[in-house]
């Protein structure tokens, strides 16, 4: 599958790295390629390309930015490039801007899932993943041996078929559909007690597991 990244942070890299261990097209965009490449500590796992390219390029577009300029982020990619695909959106509304712990910047009545959709009404928003650090997103069996829960939200069926066939790719065996794309609401509001429960267990490879 061909799938274009927007976000370079380790999130980005990461999912990157791990798709194309899979066998997956990836690229990762940016708004200036040279000068992100400069900045960069390590090489990209994967080509980096424009932020329109890397939309064009994949079939899915995953949003690894921070969802306080996702929606900007995607409309610099282009919303032509995003038309009629799957954006898997990961994200989450964390602002550290009055220190630790961040606060959330939506909550309660909406979510960056629901932002990204409504700015974006021809393409497919998925949540998922949002929940646990970027290591466990790609490589879930290092916490617990893989048995523990993640979450996906969207309208459409379709999209989160094939958004829960790349996390069955990943390794995540109990994925549950929580419903509609408010239900993103949910899943973001986790957050302030994942950040607080990383506080009091010293590590961020940890995860939620739903009993029933």
């Amino acid at each position: 599958m061909r799938i274009g990244i927007l976000g370079t942070g380790a999130v980005g890299r990461t999912l990157a790295e791990r798709l194309v261990e899979l066998g997956h097209d990836v690229v990762i965009g940016t708004r200036d390629v040279a000068a992100t490449e400069e900045r960069a500590d390590e090489p990209f796992p994967v080509e980096l390309r424009t932020a329109p390219e890397a939309a064009a390029h994949g079939e899915v577009v995953i949003n690894a930015t921070g969802g306080q300029v996702s929606v900007a982020a995607l409309q610099g990619a282009g919303a032509e490039n995003l038309a009629g695909k799957v954006i898997v959106d990961v994200s989450n509304p964390l602002d550290f801007s009055q220190g630790f712990p961040p606060r959330l910047t939506v909550c309660n009545d909406d979510s960056v899932a629901e932002q990204i959709q409504r700015a974006f009404p021809e393409a497919r928003v998925v949540k998922t993943l949002n929940t646990v650090t970027a290591d466990v997103m790609a490589y879930p069996d290092k916490v617990g041996d893989g048995d523990h829960t993640i979450f996906v939200s969207g309208n459409d069926q379709d999209a989160k078929s094939t958004v829960v066939q790349l996390l069955r790719e990943f390794g995540w065996r109990d994925v549950i559909d929580v419903g509609d794309i408010t239900t993103a609401r949910g899943t973001e509001m986790l957050l302030p007690l994942w950040v607080r429960l990383m506080g009091t267990l010293g590590t961020t490879h940890f995860n939620y597991k739903l009993i029933r």
